[in-house]
């Protein structure tokens, strides 16, 4: 018999859905009633946070109120809250939000599940997905070893701590097995993989033997640091035909002197360098990138590099964010946040009208182009899918005319028909592969 209704609310990143997977899958497991998002009927509602930047953590403190409402009208019987902003501000969060029963931190599972009257199941590899059941996102790692200036995120997640090949393997075995055809990979920096475990990095050989496994047939990079790039797995990416041409990869900014001030460990001419290396191997691969702008002393000869990057390189995904302030890092202890928002803003604005301009360009190519997608889910009169060169979530999907026999989770090859900036359209060519 069950015990009692639980439900998980996930805010924030990737690793915090499979955080809250491997959590849910605990808690099934010892009998609970477990759903998310969806607090109808719950008796214990579990928030798992995220603490990374001023409006995540906003988002976190509004949900947690929410929630407290409740608790304080008798609604739910139980409020616990874990994840990056508990583990960052518990002392205060204890203090300021005596409605909640208990707070936990990022590594915390075990407490939960034993809090809540449960055993925790060692070295389980299950997983409770909370994604569309034909894709799921394998963390290789936890923690980061990087110093980067603006980050928190070693302040909360801790080292880097990779899981072995063969748990990773097991684990995307399992996901296979229950329907999973494309595997994310993801981690605070998905190419120092297997350095802590192994000595070296490792992350090639590890997508070497998720690439043997029946079933997937997508596999896809996220969050690859730039300085130090393996070159065994750009080799990879080219040879292995179920990794996607894909690529996420951060580089924040492109001026020396930012790049240094970021303490990001890479030069403007070894990220030149790095993307004509990628472009070379795999002459059709689609980087996305994430830049910053506004961070402490950066000029408009700064700036102006910045938006010359961006135009040279033509991204086909990008995402740039305006530097806010976090306490704890070294460009808050160090120096002085001289930028006033309305420039950092300004800034945004500006290389997001550039990037437009490229995507709806790089688009309007590809009309007449057959392409594979995959289809994610039925809406407003059309099946909605990607490409290989297209994450979920995050980047642009494409919309099918209504045709039958398609279900989420199927491959097709479509005809792109029309394109805008950020969306492509499409009719089906052949059936389903």
């Amino acid at each position: 018999m069950k015990k009692h209704r639980i439900n998980i609310i996930t805010l924030g990143c990737s690793k915090n859905i499979v955080d809250s997977e491997y959590l849910m899958s605990q808690l099934d497991k010892n009998g609970f009633e477990v759903f998310y998002d969806s607090p109808e009927g719950a008796d214990t509602v579990i928030i798992n946070t995220c603490g990374f930047i001023g409006d995540a953590k906003e988002e976190s403190i509004n949900t947690i109120l929410q929630f407290a409402e409740l608790r304080t009208r008798g609604k739910i019987q139980n409020l616990f809250v874990m994840g990056c902003l508990s583990e960052r501000y518990r002392d205060e969060l204890i203090t300021e939000l005596p409605e909640v029963d208990e707070f936990f931190g990022v590594r915390n599972t075990a407490d939960i599940v034993e809090k809540l009257g449960g055993q925790y199941i060692e070295n389980d590899p299950g997983r409770f997905l909370s994604t569309p059941s034909h894709y799921a996102y394998l963390k290789i790692s936890e923690g980061c070893n990087r110093k980067c200036g603006f980050c928190a995120i070693p302040l909360i997640r801790g080292e880097h701590d990779s899981k072995p090949i063969e748990t990773l393997t097991e684990e995307s075995r399992l996901l296979a097995a229950n329907g999973v055809k494309e595997l994310i990979v993801i981690a605070q920096d998905t190419t120092y993989y297997g350095v802590d475990l192994y000595g070296r990095r490792r992350l090639a050989d590890l997508l070497k033997e998720l690439c043997r496994i029946d079933g997937i047939e997508w596999i896809r990079l996220h969050y690859a640091y730039p300085s130090g790039f393996p070159d065994d797995v750009i080799n990879v990416m080219a040879e292995e035909p179920k990794i996607c041409k894909y690529l996420d990869i951060p580089f924040q900014h492109i001026s020396d002197s930012q790049l240094k001030a970021m303490k990001r460990g890479n030069t403007k001419e070894e990220t030149y360098e790095l993307i004509r290396k990628l472009k070379t191997k795999i002459p059709d691969i689609a980087i996305r990138t994430t830049l910053l702008t506004g961070y402490p002393g950066e000029d408009e000869e700064d700036f102006s590099e910045l938006l010359e990057f961006v135009e040279k390189m033509k991204f086909e995904r990008l995402g740039v964010f305006p530097y806010s302030e976090e306490e704890g890092t070294y460009s808050a202890n160090n120096l002085t946040d001289n930028i006033p928002y309305e420039i950092k803003q300004y800034r945004v604005d500006k290389i997001m009208s550039l990037q437009n301009n490229i995507s709806l360009e790089k688009n309007v190519n590809m009309i007449g182009s057959i392409q594979r997608i995959i289809i994610d889910r039925e809406e407003g009169g059309y099946f909605v899918g990607r490409t290989q060169y297209d994450s979920p979530e995050v980047d642009q999907e494409v919309l099918v005319k209504s045709a039958k026999n398609l279900i989420p989770g199927m491959f097709l090859d479509v005809k792109i028909t029309s394109a805008d900036d950020y969306d492509l359209y499409a009719e089906v060519v052949q059936g389903p592969l």
